[in-house]
């Protein structure tokens, strides 16, 4: 005889340390899935109960007190349904990243996290103890399998759910964004399915959290390898998924499938929740920024505005004797376009009184750099000062090409709590900005198509110090998220000078990386948690 189960998908946005308030949306998504859609069990992703990724704070005393006065309190305030949470196991001097499903307050299954992650963003052999076990619950006639994120992107877990006697596998996750994660997430998924011949709900969280952005993009897949359920990316959810069991086999009902993304809409979307995530979840009454008439500025006050409403963003321009007419009309009519709160406030009397100051000093030397950062620091004092009167967090509006080759200022454009737009390469900002105007006007056409200048002295363009955009993204790129040679990325065509050129550069602005403020990570290798690049270093690419 047939026999359904009724899987409701948690994809849920929660807050690393939050611990009281976790538990409260759990308990809250658990009646709501009881009550509203009949479910039998309710999902929630990898160490929901704490959040994720906790790092350091797991060896906080405190930490695992509250997880397990979280446990307790959904064990008691949830009944009628299954309810399976990820959360912190602390036994034996040891922490397991660990699951539990609970029904009426008894526990029907607990599991262990088999694999644990040790490259990129991921560190998880610091903290955590690898399970060795299987573990199958049975709701309604349906022997379900147990897995955690890692489990499933290796050959093994899923292979002891199967042999334990699993008909069907659930894996919670804490799966990070990447420009490719749903394929990727997807391809591997249909490989472990090919292995075991049995069904899979991958249940993953959405949010941000520091660098880091969740895009959920939870999904049933057959035992045959097809996506029979998809949920929007980017989207706090609860939804229904139906198990029908069979002489067969476990055999998912087909729902509804959200569309996968493509790159620009992706990231954009990543980049808006990051933004959003940061800025709510630190209790920030808003934002300011520099809004110069340039495209990176352009390009975070339009994430801003997405990520919090035009209310809560506020831009200055602040004008030098090198600011064209161009710039400051463009960024005029971009803060009304927006609606955001704007203002002008010119530096060249801070600037000149530096100056002045600097005088005895610096003697009659050649105007260089340094007077260029000193305008660049000026407007970051500005910008912090208002910051600081008022409460709004300052986003800095660098990209991932400036960032790569030091072409920023120290204490000044870096100067910020947060750095949307830092993994993005400069190519990759005027695309997203094709991409967000063809949904809606939000950027000023000649912003796109002029020339890119910092305007920091006469006549200034970005190619007087660094190559064209085309030519030096593709080369960092190779180099920073490929680990490529200086050979090998010659052999793609570039010239073996200029790469070398634009290695060094990397190499020696390594210092000013560190000191800059966290921004959202999109690609396979972001400039944080996961480059490990030495400040002092005598490794010399060869020429």
């Amino acid at each position: 005889m047939d026999h359904n189960v009724k899987v409701a998908l948690a994809q849920v946005d929660l807050a690393v340390g939050d611990v009281t308030g976790n538990a409260e949306k759990i308990i809250a998504f658990s009646n709501r899935a009881r009550s509203e859609l009949r479910a039998d069990l309710v999902v929630f992703p990898e160490l929901s109960v704490c959040g994720y990724p906790p790092e350091d704070l797991l060896f906080h005393v405190g930490l695992r007190y509250k997880v397990e006065n979280a446990i307790a309190d959904i064990r008691a305030s949830v009944s009628g349904i299954a309810v399976l949470i990820g959360f912190p196991e602390y036994t034996d001097g040891h922490i397991y990243n660990a699951c539990c499903v609970f029904l009426d307050g008894e526990v029907l299954a607990h599991y262990r996290k088999q694999r644990l992650p040790n490259y990129s963003v991921f560190d998880e052999e610091r903290y955590f103890k690898r399970g060795n076990d299987a573990s199958v619950l049975t709701i309604n006639g349906v022997r379900i399998g147990l897995n955690i994120c890692e489990d499933v992107w290796n050959t093994g877990p899923m292979e002891k759910s199967r042999s334990a006697g699993a008909e069907c596998v659930i894996a919670i996750n804490g799966s990070p964004f990447e420009t490719t994660s749903q394929v990727n997430r997807e391809v591997q998924l249909r490989k472990r399915v090919a292995e075991v011949q049995v069904p899979v709900i991958y249940v993953n969280m959405v949010g941000g959290q520091d660098e880091l952005v969740f895009d959920g993009g939870s999904f049933v897949m057959s035992a045959s390898g097809e996506i029979c359920f998809r949920a929007p990316p980017f989207e706090e959810g609860l939804h229904l998924v139906v198990l029908q069991g069979t002489a067969a086999g476990v055999i998912p009902q087909s729902g509804d499938c959200a569309p996968l993304l493509d790159t620009e809409a992706s990231v954009y979307g990543a980049l808006v929740a990051g933004t959003r995530d940061y800025i709510t979840k630190h209790g920030f009454p808003g934002v300011i920024l520099g809004l110069s008439g340039g495209i990176d500025s352009a390009m975070v006050a339009t994430i801003a505005c997405d990520a919090i409403g035009p209310d809560r963003v506020r831009a200055v321009m602040m004008p030098f004797r090198y600011t064209s007419n161009m710039s400051q009309e463009d960024a005029a009519k971009q803060a009304a376009m927006l609606g955001i709160g704007y203002e002008v406030i010119p530096i060249e009397p801070m600037y000149e009184a530096a100056i002045g100051q600097l005088a005895a000093v610096l003697g009659d030397r050649e105007p260089d750099a340094t007077e260029e950062n000193i305008q660049a620091r000026c407007r970051g004092l500005l910008l912090m000062a208002i910051s600081n009167k008022t409460g709004r967090m300052l986003l800095t509006t660098g990209n991932k090409s400036e960032m790569a080759v030091g072409y920023a200022t120290l204490y000044g454009d870096m100067a910020g709590g947060f750095a949307p737009i830092k993994d993005c390469s400069k190519t990759l900002v005027y695309r997203l900005a094709g991409y967000r105007n063809s949904l809606s006007a939000a950027i000023p056409e000649r912003v796109i198509t002029r020339e890119p200048s910092a305007e920091l002295r006469p006549d200034q363009k970005d190619s007087d110090s660094l190559p064209d955009y085309d030519v030096l993204d593709p080369i960092l790129e190779a180099f920073i998220e490929e680990d490529l040679s200086v050979a090998e990325i010659t052999a793609r065509g570039f010239d073996r000078d200029t790469v070398v050129r634009i290695l060094e550069m990397v190499k020696q602005n390594e210092y000013k990386r560190r000191q800059a403020p966290p921004g959202v990570r999109i690609s396979g290798r972001a400039f944080g948690r996961d480059w490990r690049y030495p400040i002092t270093s005598g490794y010399k690419f060869p020429r």
